[in-house]
């Protein structure tokens, strides 16, 4: 048994305006029209770490199996927290070996940077890194940190695995992930680690207190990279239920 996840009547048709002829939409109120029609409710575990404000970096993992929908980890977390969240989300969905992916993927880059305009995101190249999107991965992390620059009191949004693990279960996000964290981190920003997943028929979310990023001084930018993955990654961790860990249990 799994939750039933269905969307707002005319959802699609209040969004489609937007998506051909620009504006923006508050994700945190489209998240709560959605979270009305989850079934059962939404199970949050540990409310009282909820933030109410900023400045914060919510860090949770990419949950994923077979039929659910990637989309509805960022419309809970919108739906839960009280103020709009400045996601760093995916600008392109790869489908690998599908044959319809080089068609796929040129549509959705269009479509979620339409979505990353609505509702003020900042887009990522897809994971695992390609070599063809250096620049652009580059360009986005510059993007990242100048909109946090300039709003010193956001809520920031994060999947550091950056895609689909199997079986839902954590795992290390790729190189470069921890360095990018440890950056927002410099800028004043605590990290609150939050554990998505579905257990007895519900979807849940799972908040761990907020803590400030500390790395031990004189690592090399590898051992900063991987020392910091491994520090949020786990802090995540501890918000899952044990067969979802992996080697973070």
């Amino acid at each position: 048994m799994v939750p039933r996840y269905n969307y707002p009547p005319f959802a699609y048709l209040r969004l489609a305006p937007n998506v051909f002829f620009g504006g923006q939409r508050s994700f945190h109120r489209d998240g709560q029209l959605c979270l009305e029609q989850l079934k059962p409710p939404l199970r949050v575990l540990e409310a009282e770490n909820i933030p109410q404000g900023g400045p914060c970096l919510i860090t949770f993992n990419h949950y994923y199996r077979p039929g659910f929908n990637a989309w509805w980890m960022a419309l809970a977390l919108a739906g839960i927290v009280p103020v709009d969240i400045h996601f760093v989300m995916t600008g392109e969905l790869t489908w690998p070996g599908k044959w319809y992916a080089p068609l796929g993927q040129a549509g959705s880059r269009w479509l979620l940077r339409r979505f990353s305009k609505i509702y003020g995101f900042t887009t990522m190249p897809p994971m695992p890194p390609r070599e063809k999107d250096l620049a652009a991965r580059a360009r986005s992390v510059r993007e990242t940190l100048t909109f946090a620059r300039q709003h010193p009191q956001a809520v920031l949004g994060l999947a550091p695995e950056g895609g689909d693990q199997p079986g839902g279960v954590l795992n290390w996000p790729s190189s470069g992930a921890g360095r990018f964290v440890l950056l927002l981190a410099e800028q004043g920003f605590p990290l609150l680690p939050v554990g998505l997943y579905e257990e007895a028929g519900e979807f849940r979310l799972h908040f761990g207190a907020a803590y400030r990023l500390q790395i031990p001084r004189g690592l090399g930018q590898d051992e900063k990279d991987r020392c910091t993955s491994q520090t949020v990654m786990s802090a995540i961790a501890a918000q899952l239920p044990p067969p979802l860990r992996g080697v973070f249990g």
